[in-house]
């Protein structure tokens, strides 16, 4: 992550020194009473462009998204007229000599093949068009061709050749970063639809069960435990949202405990401390219940005596602290680390890898889950979520709604 970082930033350096060079040519024209330099104004504008055309390039490339960004592309660059392509057609036009559209592409064809920037003249019978020259420049993601950004001028530049290819290095950066972002939200799908898979058919029998027990000695408690049941189910295969609120999650979590007691009875006992202030806070969809899932698992399931499990949810300043113990058969530390790396074997739940994977790839390493356990210990489990993250908001309702 590290490298691809520093490799954004290097994509971004072209930029710069595009911003620096037009700074350089307005020196001359610097006015009395200015703030800054040329340099730095030219600095800053070309930066400001350029996260204007961010937004929608981050999105993938469309007709749409290609539209909008060449909008702000263009004056980056000061050229009569811009276009961005995909292997089959111009995806957008911006300025002048919109007419040479098939010209254009009759010419990208080897250029999109071989992957290499070129220039070539433009024939044009319209003397008031003012094209004449173009500059192609690849747009790649993950050394692959996806498309090429092109400019037309009146004249050659071998300046505008440079430009062009640093502005094309840029929108591919951001174009990777859009492939990034949706190959990480089709992960997130697939590992929660491996929790859902990962829901027992022994937990939906045993806890069938329990309410059809009863069904004839307490109706309505049996009523109850029916809507439970369907709450907790309706919220764990919800399809709507990456993310939910610690309220939400929370509330699941004590629709399933009230199935496992229902079917336990007083051997199970659990304490909740839940500040009230973290229950807005977000956090990635089935997060914690997995859990609590795993300390029922270990803990009331794995031992005859009783079982206690102990909830707690803290304000820690800007973060929002999570924690679940419970006093069960505990895990050999080194079998907790091969679980951790996904080596989980056929009879190991993917529950504790699971949450702890998708933690770090929304937040970073330093938020994985901080495990405690032993042998015959119990096990605490830590999590420690920002309670403000850019990108990280849900708009679940409660599973009652």
């Amino acid at each position: 992550m590290n490298e691809f970082l520093a490799g954004v930033f290097v994509a971004a350096l072209p930029l710069l020194a595009l911003g620096y060079w037009i700074g350089r040519r307005a020196a001359g024209r610097r006015r009395p009473g200015d703030l800054g330099t040329p340099v730095e104004h030219a600095t800053f504008e070309t930066l400001h462009t350029a996260s204007l055309a961010t937004p929608p390039l981050r999105a993938g490339l469309n007709e749409d998204t290609a539209r909008k960004a060449a909008r702000r592309l263009r004056p980056l660059l000061g050229t009569e007229a811009l276009c961005l392509t995909d292997h089959e057609s111009v995806l957008a036009w911006d300025g002048a000599g919109e007419h040479h559209k098939a010209q254009i592409m009759e010419q990208l064809g080897s250029i999109l093949d071989t992957g290499r920037g070129e220039a070539f003249r433009i024939s044009c019978e319209d003397l008031d068009c003012p094209l004449r020259w173009a500059v192609v420049a690849p747009l790649t993601v993950d050394n692959r061709v996806h498309g090429a950004l092109v400019v037309c001028a009146p004249r050659e530049s071998a300046v505008l050749v440079r430009a062009a290819g640093e502005v094309a290095q840029w929108v591919s950066v951001q174009l990777e970063l859009a492939e990034l972002d949706r190959s990480r939200t089709r992960l997130i799908e697939a590992e929660i639809k491996a929790l859902r898979a990962q829901i027992s058919p022994h937990f939906i029998f045993n806890s069938l069960a329990a309410i059809a027990s009863f069904v004839r000695t307490d109706p309505e408690r049996a009523r109850e435990l029916l809507l439970e049941f369907a709450d907790f189910t309706r919220y764990s295969f919800r399809r709507h949202g990456d993310f939910t609120t610690l309220a939400d999650e929370l509330h699941s979590i004590d629709q399933y405990l009230a199935l496992v007691r229902a079917r336990f009875g007083e051997r199970l006992s659990v304490t909740l401390q839940i500040a009230p202030e973290v229950l807005p806070v977000a956090l990635p969809f089935l997060c914690l219940q997995p859990l609590v899932e795993n300390a029922v698992k270990h803990g009331l399931e794995g031992k005859l005596a009783k079982s206690h499990i102990s909830i707690t949810a803290q304000d820690a300043g800007a973060e929002a602290v999570v924690v679940i113990e419970d006093n069960g058969t505990g895990m050999d530390p080194e079998r907790l680390r091969q679980i951790l790396r996904g080596d989980t074997g056929p009879s190991a739940g993917i529950g504790l890898s699971n949450v702890d994977d998708r933690l770090r790839q929304v937040y970073g390493d330093e938020y994985g889950l901080v495990i405690e356990t032993g042998i015959g210990a119990g096990m605490k489990v830590t999590v420690r979520v920002p309670k403000y993250q850019p990108g990280v908001h849900s708009t679940a309702r409660t599973a009652r709604e």
